[in-house]
């Protein structure tokens, strides 16, 4: 099962990491936000996956897969 997320603003980051951190895939699509919150998200979730030993994925220019 992959969670699918479209956060709509950098809020939205706490249900990223609560199903990562549960071991769940995370599909996250940042389509919706401007270019500083994206920046923002990204850099979350990078540390999110370096320090729980998973991985991180671009799949599309916008479209980004957390795997615990």
């Amino acid at each position: 099962m992959v969670k699918k997320l479209r956060p709509q603003n950098y809020n939205e980051v706490l249900y990223v990491g609560h199903f990562f951190r549960k071991g769940i895939p995370v599909l996250m699509d940042l389509s919706d936000l401007p270019d500083d919150e994206a920046k923002q998200l990204v850099d979350f979730a990078t540390g999110l996956v370096f320090a729980r030993r998973g991985a991180l994925d671009r799949v599309d220019r916008r479209l980004f897969l957390l795997q615990p």
